[in-house]
């Protein structure tokens, strides 16, 4: 594979995926970046996805099976949403069928340390919030 057969696609600025679906549109300051982040990444599959890249660059298919439970259908639009927010590329291989390959982004690498962190304290956390929850129930709350 060299660079004459790449051809790397970016979503439009503004483009229609963000419009009506309680996403703000490209040219939108939002005051606070943590919420603005934090819709993006605040959703799972978003992070598996992330997750699943840091490995190196992947196919559709192949983050289908690597992704487990998730549908067609919400893969493009993760994929969407991430290429959207610069922490996705998608590159278009011509060849017979074309093939398309999804990467991080220099950007979605600077996010996989944080990620990981927060996964090594939901780790260590897990039994400890499980049982908040239990007592929390029984309490009636």
């Amino acid at each position: 594979m060299n660079d004459r057969n790449m051809q790397v696609t970016a979503a439009p600025a503004g483009a229609a995926l963000a419009r009506g679906r309680g996403r703000p549109s490209a040219s939108e300051d939002l005051p606070c970046p943590i919420r603005d982040v934090l819709d993006r990444i605040g959703d799972a599959w978003s992070v598996l996805v992330i997750t699943t890249l840091e490995s190196g660059p992947c196919r559709f298919n192949q983050l289908r099976r690597d992704v487990d439970g998730i549908s067609q259908r919400m893969l493009t639009v993760t994929l969407r949403h991430l290429e959207r927010d610069g922490l996705v590329s998608r590159t278009v291989i011509p060849s017979t069928p074309p093939q398309v390959e999804y990467a991080l982004t220099d950007t979605g690498r600077s996010l996989c340390a944080p990620l990981k962190v927060l996964a090594d304290w939901a780790g260590s956390h897990q039994g400890v919030i499980r049982g908040a929850r239990r007592q929390y129930d029984r309490a009636g709350n």
